[in-house]
């Protein structure tokens, strides 16, 4: 075994800010079809299990014709695609962190409910994707989180050792994951999740990753 340790993250909240773009997708897609728009501050009670869950939670009664879905569905892709980067930014000292750690040989990838080719395209404008070893999005297997075959899948897929693999990020559904897979969970705090940070499992609780070289040195 190569890797003396592998890391897997969410992305949206976790490893970069994306709330300005997401929402304004989001918006351009509400004002288009007769809905109220929404603030950047209630990201959290929309973002975090994909584009049309985040448009659902803004609807006070549900939707149930499946074109109008389909339709949204696809103007806000289309939408969010063109203007993925516009004002998404790596959280804090992530982009140190992924520095020490690939000095380390610390296997590390990405686990998304994001559409796979969206997180690629996201990461390599940004100029993080050559940190990670695999990308995998919520279309890249027939499953995605909480399943924790998700996770499961990417380390096996990149060689790593499920004993010596841990989850960061910003919400329930990714601590379910961990939980679900048997891994150590980092929780985010203030990430796109309506929980507060007591009602998520989690094994350590960071602000950002500034020294977070600390307690990952705890688990090598």
């Amino acid at each position: 075994m190569s890797q003396i340790y592998t890391i897997l993250f969410d992305l949206d909240g976790t490893i970069v800010n994306t709330a300005p773009d997401l929402m304004a997708a989001h918006n351009h897609v509400m004002k288009k079809f007769g809905h109220s728009e929404k603030k950047l501050s209630e990201i959290k009670s929309l973002a975090g299990r994909g584009a049309w869950v985040m448009m659902q939670r803004s609807f006070k009664e549900e939707i149930k014709d499946e074109k109008i879905k389909k339709k949204m569905t696809k103007e806000f892709i289309d939408f969010y695609a063109k203007n993925i980067d516009r004002e998404s930014q790596p959280i804090n000292g992530i982009i140190e962190f992924l520095k020490w750690a690939k000095n380390k040989k610390i296997s590390m990838a990405v686990c998304t409910n994001k559409q796979e080719r969206l997180a690629v395209d996201l990461l390599k404008k940004l100029d993080m994707s050559k940190y990670f070893e695999y990308i995998a999005g919520a279309d890249t297997f027939e499953f995605n989180k909480p399943d924790p075959r998700h996770l499961t899948s990417v380390v096996e897929i990149i060689g790593g050792d499920l004993k010596k693999t841990m989850m960061i990020g910003d919400s329930e559904v990714d601590a379910n994951s961990a939980h679900n897979a048997n891994l150590p969970f980092v929780l985010i705090k203030d990430g796109y999740t309506e929980k507060t940070e007591k009602e998520i499992k989690h094994n350590e609780l960071i602000s950002n990753f500034v020294g977070f070289e600390k307690i990952i040195e705890k688990y090598l």
